[in-house]
């Protein structure tokens, strides 16, 4: 099953800053373009870095109180070195994360949730800089048309996976949810129709009442031989 990959809903051309870019004018970038990171450029056009409103209110809290309880797991040096910070070279996190095109929404989901990011910078295998996906970009996928959404269980769950008949089962979406009724061809695919639909990008919840014409689920006596 096709899913939707990073290269579906990045941003192609992000904006950008350089390690020499002012703290000003990063901060009048992120409130101009609403987003809450930028990767940071060399001259080569590779990702060195990736500054974030998190870190301009960091640099602004150890600015006022370099000693602060707050972020007492950082180095005095580290903490000094914050608050001194002119440039987004100053303040950015020089080991980013970064995903490639063709990773999936889920992937890129679930790196942003465990390292508790908001800018993903998308890079092909040399480091260069191909987009950027954000929280807002990731959530496009909950935008998909229903009738989109109906046509891709049709032909990847019911004719693909399953090689069943689609007509033999209704299929209304509503709002992202899939609600389905009829008939399959077997039994055991009861089980797993729910959960390939509900994998499917876009889809909110699904529900399903279905029937089935062969039970390949029971296996055939085994004649006891000492019977004879």
């Amino acid at each position: 099953m096709r899913h939707f990959q990073v290269r579906d809903v990045m941003i192609a051309d992000p904006v950008t800053v350089t390690a020499a870019t002012p703290l000003k004018g990063l901060a009048g970038i992120l409130v101009k373009e609403k987003i809450s990171g930028v990767p940071v450029l060399s001259l080569q056009g590779k990702v060195v870095g990736v500054a974030t409103e998190r870190d301009l209110l960091k640099k602004e809290e150890l600015q006022r109180d370099p000693d602060g309880h707050h972020w007492a797991q950082l180095s005095h040096r580290t903490r000094r070195a914050i608050a001194m910070a002119e440039t987004a070279g100053d303040l950015m996190n020089t080991h980013p994360f970064t995903v490639g095109p063709e990773a999936t929404v889920a992937d890129a989901a679930r790196l942003m949730d465990r390292h508790q990011v908001t800018c993903l910078p998308v890079v092909d295998e040399n480091g260069k800089l191909l987009g950027a996906v954000g929280p807002r970009d990731l959530l496009r996928v909950f935008l998909r048309p229903d009738d989109e959404i109906r046509s891709q269980i049709v032909s990847q769950v019911l004719a693909g996976e399953f090689a069943t008949n689609p007509a033999l089962v209704q299929i209304e979406v509503t709002d992202g949810v899939a609600r389905m009724a009829g008939e399959l061809e077997r039994k055991s695919m009861l089980s797993l129709a729910l959960p390939l639909v509900r994998a499917i990008d876009g889809v909110i919840d699904a529900q399903g009442e279905f029937t089935y014409a062969i039970d390949d689920t029971k296996h055939p006596r085994v004649p006891d031989m000492t019977e004879y």
